[in-house]
């Protein structure tokens, strides 16, 4: 700890610095041509970053003490990522410092706000008579987001739920399911009987993961159908070993629900949207008023960029309570989504015929995989930090640090409603690199490593694509997760490691330290609140609170929930002083060199005080939104 502690106090005098000599103010009622003061704002982000770069080009002397660039409140709807790039950067003296103007609350979006609702009046083909009268349309403007589309709806910052064929929790299950011919038979909704199935999706769910498929052809044969679904993702479905549809006469076949058509429009909260026409159709709620509510889609899939080389990383950037909002993700509308776990999609999968490789002899299958795309991503960023930003409203990841970050701290941050995981960081694979790999580059410029990932608040995360977490490393070194909260999640808390395997790689001493993890795996098991993969030599867990599992509803094995789960690989991992209800854990394939000590119910209640958001950071805690559908918990 003494290396943690010495790095939280280099990282508490970087937070604190206060030297501006430079300062830039940004208000929504600016304009970009205006100098930039207090009383002549600019518009734009890109312009004051712009302003601040040219400061440092031309060394101005009032960039030496650094650049302020304060954002008063408001909504800055964005039509591009703010670009952080190296020149923007500064140093140690002289960072790069962004913030809200004290008091204010700034948020920058990646959504269009849709206006001109009107009541429904006529027929509309699909529509069901009993929806009609509660529905109200509003047709979008002709530009590339409504013709490309989109896959999330926000009324007043809830987020809307796209029309489906079983709600709230409620899923059916399949009847069967045919590799050979990619094929699905499912129970037929009576909605889909009659009219178009254009943009029908299916979500499955298979051990622990979901997939989005895009439906082909529905063929009806009496009560049931059967299901054929587009390329790429039909192939990778049915080809793919791991994790796969289920048949099982003693816990019930996979679970799924159809999405994404006019007929199953049928409740408040849901709506569909018509590409062809460009009409969105939504049913409001009970409290929501269209004529004044705040109706917003996503357009931008990233939202903010800081992103350097190799040779000339983005170093001492700052960024300051700031809020995120409205990305989302619209690959899975055109490719379909098939993860492999943690929310990475495969690109291709499938079942060797003559199992092992020449790096591992009992491999059984083979699979390349890509990455969803994070509303804040850091690549070749040094000695930045995030702290008291708000992420939110989004359709993938949050916040993801790919690629070479190094001495960067996220302090502070909330991460809800988010459809994806939280917090991302670190190499997984890249998508020409098999998966099952060791990574381990010659050049270490690559990793992310000497990063501390501290009381932030992360809840209502993966509320789409349910196999995504709370907080999730992959390859990452010196890597430290110390006193954040995680819950209400459908699948794990926090997971760190990748590769399945024993073998060297790039991972060694990283520390999970004090996080609270409760309220965790929603919807799919083989779960942990904490989980590793793979081998990481000097890495400790240690005293983290662990509790209040769900029951899942619809589990491939019921039984296969843990506190701490190592999988595949995991070797020379500590796993101590950890408090849990009880000492239900998985050891799945372990390597060697693990080491367990005194976890469960007997450790000390000091444990559990002090594991969570620290004193000043409790501030977080009133942004928990109670979950009231009373979910049983496992005992």
């Amino acid at each position: 700890m003494k290396r943690v502690c010495t790095f939280l106090l280099a990282v508490s005098v970087l937070i604190q610095l206060q030297a501006y000599a430079a300062d830039i103010h940004v208000s929504p009622a600016g304009k970009d041509t205006n100098p930039g003061t207090r009383e002549l704002p600019m518009a734009t982000p890109a312009a004051a970053l712009r302003q601040a770069r040219e400061l440092r080009r031309l060394h101005d002397p009032g960039a030496k003490g650094g650049i302020h660039i304060i954002i008063h409140g408001g909504t800055y709807r964005l039509y591009e990522p703010v670009f952080i790039r190296p020149e923007d950067g500064g140093t140690p003296e002289s960072p790069t410092i962004i913030e809200a103007a004290p008091g204010e609350e700034p948020v920058f979006s990646g959504g269009q706000a849709v206006s001109g609702w009107k009541k429904l009046d006529y027929n509309v083909p699909g529509i069901q008579p009993a929806a009609r009268q509660h529905l109200w349309v509003a047709e979008l403007p002709y530009n590339q987001l409504s013709l490309s589309g989109f896959r999330q709806l926000w009324i007043n910052d809830v987020k809307a739920v796209r029309a489906r064929d079983r709600n709230g929790d409620s899923l059916n299950r399949i009847l069967n399911w045919n590799k050979a011919d990619e094929s699905c038979v499912v129970p037929l909704p009576k909605a889909l009987r009659n009219g178009s199935i254009q943009g029908l999706e299916m979500t499955i769910q298979q051990w622990w993961a979901v997939a989005n498929l895009r439906v082909a052809t529905m063929q009806a044969a009496g009560d049931s159908a059967t299901l054929h679904f587009f390329q790429p993702e039909s192939k990778i479905q049915s080809e793919h070993p791991w994790p796969a549809p289920w048949l099982s006469k003693e816990t019930g076949n996979s679970a799924f629900y159809l999405s994404n058509a006019i007929q199953l429009l049928d409740e408040p909260g849901e709506w569909y949207y018509d590409i062809s026409t460009r009409k969105l159709y939504y049913w409001p709620r009970t409290n929501e008023q269209l004529h004044t509510a705040v109706a917003v889609i996503p357009e931008l899939e990233t939202l903010m960029r800081i992103e350097g080389t190799p040779e000339s990383p983005v170093t001492d950037v700052h960024i300051r309570n700031i809020s995120f909002a409205h990305s989302g993700w619209i690959r899975p509308s055109q490719q379909g989504h098939v993860p492999l776990q943690a929310g990475m999609y495969l690109l291709d999968a499938y079942k060797l015929k003559q199992p092992g490789t020449a790096a591992k002899a009992g491999l059984e299958n083979q699979a390349w995989i890509g990455r969803q795309p994070g509303a804040v991503t850091l690549r070749y960023a040094q000695h930045c930090s995030i702290t008291g930003c708000n992420f939110e409203h989004m359709g993938a990841t949050g916040l993801d640090l790919k690629q070479g970050t190094r001495y960067d701290t996220i302090a502070g941050c909330l991460f809800r409603d988010i459809a994806g995981t939280g917090i991302q960081a670190g190499v997984f694979s890249e998508e020409a690199y098999e998966t099952h790999l060791a990574y381990d580059p010659t050049d270490e410029r690559e990793l992310c490593r000497d990063i501390l990932v501290t009381n932030n608040l992360v809840n209502r995360v993966a509320n789409e694509d349910w196999g995504c977490v709370g907080i999730s490393a992959g390859y990452v070194r010196d890597f430290h997760i110390t006193h954040n909260e995680v819950s209400e999640v459908p699948y794990s808390g926090i997971c760190i490691g990748w590769g399945w395997t024993k073998a060297v790689n790039a991972m060694r001493n990283n520390s999970v330290y004090a996080n609270k993890v409760h309220h965790y795996a929603r919807h799919v098991y083989d779960v942990g609140g904490i989980y590793t993969l793979s081998a990481m030599p000097g890495t400790v867990i240690s005293e983290n609170y662990i509790n209040d599992i769900y029951k899942a509803p619809y589990p491939h094995d019921p039984k296969h929930w843990f506190y701490y789960y190592l999988d595949e690989g995991s070797a020379y991992i500590t796993v101590k002083n950890n408090w849990s209800p009880a000492d239900k854990v998985m050891r799945n394939a372990n390597g060697p060199g693990n080491q367990w000590e005194n976890n469960g119910p007997m450790v000390a209640d000091s444990v559990k005080i002090n594991a969570g958001i620290q004193a000043n950071y409790k501030h977080l805690l009133k942004k928990i939104i109670p979950v009231t559908d009373n979910q049983p918990i496992n005992h």
